[in-house]
């Protein structure tokens, strides 16, 4: 990969990215806790024959958000319009976008926004964010308690975070790689990126859910759409996955893996294939 540049968008924020490779371009976005670091295992791979593009959400790892910066600001709609910008930036009209975990409800909501750019769309182990709310109940509420302490309101997550960080995000870590664990572990040691992620939370359970109610059977992803999620993990025991996505994109096609939920770093060798079968397929132009 080639070194690390920052990327000053028109909207406010600086999104770090790291580019490499030739060809159609393809977007990687991360998930939570993580960095752009959880691709390590697939972006070479994809970089021999598309032109990689990793970034660190807004607020995530070397990212930085604007200061002072609102709930609103973390609502996908405003990341999805950061890494539109960034693309720009970089010659990038039209390019692929693959997100997981907090980065495909950044990448869902940017086919949304931004139809025109997106050629192709890959979502890994999620369902959009309104629809999960929809279906909350008292098993999802202990599983994913995170969801609901990270949103709450003011201060108290990010103090009670504070002290002992690893602690709190280092949950599972044991599928990580011991080099993008530490690229992880440095990243949430640091106070700006902990309110980041509760930030994004809190607009999780407001603005995204009002921003996907609102578009709920007015626009759809027209765009090619895989879905890939973890046998073993929170959408393991949903018998309906393509269906749900599929009100949304009735292009989706996908199936699950042998896994939990982190697609990417446990079972690389198929993500990697599905990803590649997936984008050969939709042909993204620069």
């Amino acid at each position: 990969m080639s070194d690390a540049v920052d990327v000053g968008t028109r909207v406010g924020a600086r999104i770090r990215v790291r580019v490499a490779g030739s060809g159609p371009a393809v977007l990687l976005l991360h998930g939570y806790p993580q960095t752009s670091a959880m691709w390590h295992l697939v972006a070479p791979a994809l970089a021999e024959h598309h032109t990689v593009v990793l970034a660190d959400l807004r607020g995530y790892g070397d990212s930085l958000a604007p200061p002072d910066a609102d709930v609103a600001a973390f609502g996908k709609r405003a990341m999805a319009a950061d890494q539109v910008a960034v693309m720009a930036e970089l010659g990038f009209a039209r390019f692929a976008v693959v997100g997981h975990d907090r980065g495909a409800r950044c990448a869902y909501r940017l086919a949304l926004d931004h139809p025109d750019a997106v050629a192709a769309l890959a979502v890994l182990d999620i369902l959009p964010t309104a629809d999960v709310f929809a279906r909350v109940d008292a098993g999802f509420a202990r599983s994913a308690w995170h969801w609901f302490f990270l949103s709450q309101p003011g201060d108290l997550p990010e103090r009670l975070i504070a002290g002992d960080p690893d602690a709190f995000f280092g949950r599972g870590a044991q599928v990580f790689a011991p080099e993008a664990l530490a690229a992880y572990r440095e990243a949430w040691r640091r106070p700006s990126v902990v309110h980041a992620m509760c930030q994004d939370y809190r607009a999780g359970a407001t603005v995204d859910v009002a921003d996907d109610e609102a578009d709920r059977g007015v626009r759809r992803i027209g765009c090619p759409t895989l879905v890939l999620w973890g046998a073993h993990g929170p959408l393991g025991r949903t018998p309906d996955v393509l269906d749900v996505w599929r009100r949304w994109a009735p292009d989706a096609h996908g199936h699950a893996l042998d896994c939990g939920h982190y697609l990417a770093e446990e079972r690389p060798v198929e993500t990697l294939s599905a990803l590649r079968k997936h984008l050969d397929a939709g042909h993204p132009s620069r």
